[in-house]
């Protein structure tokens, strides 16, 4: 009878077991990033904060080094369910939101300190209502950093990109800023980039410190110059809907688990200055521009803002004026 009663007993806890098990919620999280790097480390932690944190409650699959296909993917993917957390870039975000693009806008932004407080203060606020009525729910920022330009052979202020065959990425900010130059833009897929160099179909570009290092165009394109010239970072986003149809208790730990912002802006920074160290190894040369050069390229590209602006219409003035209330609330509190 013992037996017997032992074995019924052991059936049920199978039984609750398993029951527990299926009430786990299970998340998929998807991104395009790479491996061992600052942004893998991001996630690897988010999930580990989200598994403590919820007692087992949830669990997360990373889907977080391209798995998933492209960036469109992950877009279609948060919208039909099959993916529950991603970071979109903030060119493949404009097509949700299109206003987000005024953050690739040349010189909005002097420096990391005004750009987190602008950013965290202003911007985050508003670009969380535009993204809430596309049923998208913004988590955080995640910083790529300041853009800069790439070459096979120097391009050190405005003049030398003349006639430059420069690859654009597709979106307007890039394509209006190259224009400016007076480059010979090419809008080209970022996969094209390498075999493109080595064509000669181009011969020079911009993006962030990290990925000209992390994507072989180090190797063929041997010159980056520091212009700083736009502000690039991507966006930790989840379906609106889907948030707030979760139990309160495992809704907090999904949007609070994220690494605390000062220390994801100081490992993105930290990476990029690590990856510019390389440069005598790996055989590229970084350009630090003056004071004077500086004021050359914002004098060249002054005019890209009101184009951005007209193109993507909708709240794009709104946004604008928000970025400059917020600049000026830095300015006053830096002479406090």
């Amino acid at each position: 009878m013992t037996m017997i009663v032992r074995g019924l007993l052991m059936a049920v806890a199978l039984i609750f077991g398993a029951a527990d098990m299926t009430h786990a919620l299970e998340v998929t999280a998807g991104g395009t990033g790479f491996r061992n790097s600052r942004g893998d480390q991001k996630w690897q932690t988010y999930r580990d904060v989200v598994e403590k944190t919820s007692g087992g409650k949830i669990t997360m699959k990373l889907l977080v080094y391209g798995e998933l296909g492209g960036e469109e993917n992950l877009v279609a993917g948060i919208r039909r369910g099959r993916v529950q957390v991603s970071n979109w870039s903030g060119a493949v975000a404009s097509t949700t939101v299109p206003e987000l693009a005024l953050l690739y806008a040349p010189y909005l932004f002097d420096d990391y300190a005004e750009a987190d407080f602008v950013m965290d203060n202003y911007l985050f606020p508003a670009y969380s209502k535009l993204f809430a009525a596309k049923d998208i729910y913004f988590m955080n920022w995640d910083e790529i950093g300041f853009g800069q330009v790439w070459s096979k052979t120097p391009i050190i202020v405005p003049e030398d990109a003349k006639g430059r065959r420069f690859r654009v990425a597709s979106s307007d900010a890039a394509q209006l800023f190259a224009q400016a130059l007076k480059a010979d833009v090419i809008p080209m897929a970022f996969t094209d980039i390498v075999s493109s160099l080595q064509t000669g179909l181009i011969e020079a570009g911009e993006t962030g410190a990290v990925m000209y290092v992390r994507t072989g165009i180090l190797n063929d394109a041997r010159h980056i110059t520091m212009t700083d010239h736009n502000f690039a970072t991507s966006v930790i986003v989840m379906k609106k809907s889907w948030v707030e149809g979760l139990p309160a208790e495992e809704r907090k730990v999904m949007t609070e688990s994220w690494i605390p912002m000062a220390t994801s802006r100081q490992w993105t920074r930290d990476e990029v200055a690590g990856d510019l160290t390389q440069a005598k190894e790996r055989g590229f040369t970084v350009h630090t521009i003056t004071p004077e050069q500086r004021a050359l390229w914002r004098q060249a590209t002054s005019n890209v803002t009101k184009q951005l602006i007209d193109k993507i219409g909708g709240d794009a003035q709104r946004i604008w004026d928000i970025a400059q209330e917020g600049k000026k609330a830095y300015a006053a509190q830096k002479i406090k």
